[in-house]
């Protein structure tokens, strides 16, 4: 980035091509929300100027003020040169109509189930969300499926359990956020360990895991390196923490209750691994080879 750049481009149309021009050229990865420079772009430039991107045109021949040019090549370098995902640079995040706050303290919140609760894709398993009495969220990072199942099952009580400490700091200013406090209880422990001493069933557990690979770990592109290992990786296969819950999930299921996992890229190697089990993949916007679904009974 040049000296004279502030004083070259003037309009917010020349800072997004800039901007385009720049991720294009130093092959960022995207995957934290956006798919392609342009996007990335404008998410990032209307973000710092505090301007809704959806009235972009009226924007696009207004002239940038000189410390707004600096902000804006100042979090243009960041994701360029250090490969600082857009979520951290911003603090937010989204999924679907939800936005969370985030940090490098916790993952970046993106999961098929959030897609599969908001459209209701589990209605076949519970015709009546009014009786869902208790959720589970397990490994809930920033809190995100935890605060969505509490929205979606108004009258559950929703328990969120990670291992991480820093993580469940977010979760907590997510869960403040959405004024969800007395109806979410962030537990930290290592799976089902917190809850050895618990009586408690619960109508549905989720949960989005670990689940790369120890080959794929080393290959991740810089942009994921940012985010908490402990959230992404689960030993030489990518399902040790997968093992684990399947083995334990049916004593903390109520008898109807069911399991709902985000497995990633190791559908075939959990088939492998548990041929027995009654696996129902659910269909997401990429597919049904992501999420699958256990009932209690089955497990």
């Amino acid at each position: 980035m040049s000296s004279n750049t502030k004083t070259e481009l003037i309009t917010l149309r020349d800072f997004l091509r800039y901007a385009v021009s720049r991720f294009s050229a130093t092959n960022i990865y995207f995957g934290h929300g956006t798919t392609n420079a342009f996007d990335e772009a404008v998410y990032l430039i209307c973000h710092t100027l505090g301007l809704n991107s959806e009235h972009l045109e009226i924007f696009l021949d207004a002239k940038l003020l000189l410390q707004e040019r600096e902000l804006v090549l100042d979090i243009l370098q960041k994701r360029v040169q250090n490969r600082i995902p857009a979520a951290y640079l911003t603090h937010e995040a989204w999924l679907f109509d939800y936005k969370f706050y985030v940090d490098e303290r916790t993952i970046i919140p993106r999961s098929f189930i959030a897609e599969l609760l908001i459209n209701s894709s589990l209605e076949v398993w519970f015709v009546d969300n009014s009786k869902i009495q208790n959720v589970l969220d397990l490994c809930t990072g920033s809190g995100c499926l935890a605060i969505i199942a509490a929205d979606i099952f108004a009258n559950a009580a929703v328990d969120a359990i990670d291992i991480s400490k820093n993580a469940l700091a977010v979760a907590e200013k997510n869960i403040k956020n959405y004024a969800l406090q007395n109806q979410i209880n962030l537990l930290c422990g290592d799976g089902f360990e917190v809850l050895k001493n618990q009586q408690k069933k619960y109508d549905l557990i989720i949960c989005n895991p670990p689940y790369v690979d120890a080959e794929a770990m080393k290959n991740l592109p810089a942009e994921y390196r940012h985010e908490p290992s402990l959230a992404l990786a689960s030993g030489v296969d990518g399902l040790d923490f997968v093992k684990k819950l399947l083995q334990n999930a049916k004593n903390y299921l109520s008898e109807d209750g069911i399991l709902v996992v985000e497995i990633g890229h190791q559908k075939e190697k959990l088939l492998q691994e548990f041929p027995e089990l009654n696996f129902v993949w659910l269909e997401t916007q990429a597919g049904n080879d992501y999420v699958f679904l256990l009932e209690a009974k089955d497990l």
